[in-house]
């Protein structure tokens, strides 16, 4: 129960990876607000807030309400985002936009306006969802790992510039994670079978990554009891980045 007392907002916490991490903070004691374009259609009963994080004014008043209901907010998860699909050929600039505007341009918004309360707190904390995608170069991916890859050196600088003011800042970078958007991705595939099957042999483990593994990641780098860990880019993605193992022998 690390997290008693303390405040926490979750963007794209009704669902997936949100969602997990939402329940995850709220086993621990923490008081948990969900943002969320439909917090209504949240699995779990938590309490949420509209959110579009594309769109200031909607982040602002979501985080201030969250802060008025709560009283306050120590921990902001910067979890809300899309994936995108293609080469560089593959989107048209406006696809680009709308992505980064959402993966990236969307934790700005919150920060930002989360900063005020989390100047007041005595246990500051932001963690942002990033990607393996944002360190390995994968097939497909450019447009999603250009905003990961984006949203890794983000957190690096927020890490550096808020130190001061005693809020750490970290991110997590999940590999490929059993939620609801890779369900989709697998239903629209020629074989769903052999999709899923090579996405789970990309990973070393042979599997793809839980939400509730994620979540406990990100409860780690949020807990007052990991002061000393910020600037981190924690990879919970069954080995992905950092493994070469030698092929099986057939």
């Amino acid at each position: 129960m690390e997290f008693q007392g303390l405040n926490a907002v979750v963007t794209g916490g009704a669902s997936g990876i949100g969602l997990a991490i939402a329940l995850t903070l709220k086993a621990r004691g923490a008081s948990v607000t969900v943002l969320d374009l439909t917090p209504d259609q949240s699995e779990a009963a938590l309490p949420g807030i509209h959110c579009d994080v594309s769109d200031s004014e909607s982040v602002s008043a979501a985080v201030n309400e969250a802060a008025r209901l709560m009283g306050g907010i120590d921990i902001v998860i910067n979890n809300a985002g899309i994936g995108a699909q293609g080469s560089v050929e593959t989107n048209e600039d406006a696809e680009w936009h709308r992505v980064f505007d959402l993966n990236v341009l969307g934790m700005v918004r919150v920060a930002r306006s989360a900063l005020p309360y989390l100047r007041k707190s005595e246990h500051a904390v932001i963690v942002n969802t990033c990607s393996a995608a944002a360190t390995v170069g994968l097939p497909q991916r450019a447009l999603y790992s250009a905003t990961k890859g984006a949203v890794l050196s983000l957190t690096l600088s927020m890490a550096a510039d808020h130190l001061p003011e005693r809020i750490r800042v970290n991110c997590v970078s999940p590999g490929t994670v059993d939620t609801p958007w890779i369900g989709r991705l697998l239903s629209v595939a020629e074989d769903p079978t052999a999709e899923r099957a090579a996405l789970e042999a990309r990973q070393p483990t042979g599997r793809l990554v839980s939400p509730d593994e994620v979540a406990t990641a990100v409860a780690y780098l949020a807990s007052p009891l990991s002061g000393s860990t910020t600037g981190v880019n924690l990879a919970v993605d069954g080995g992905l980045q950092e493994l070469r193992l030698r092929p099986a022998e057939q």
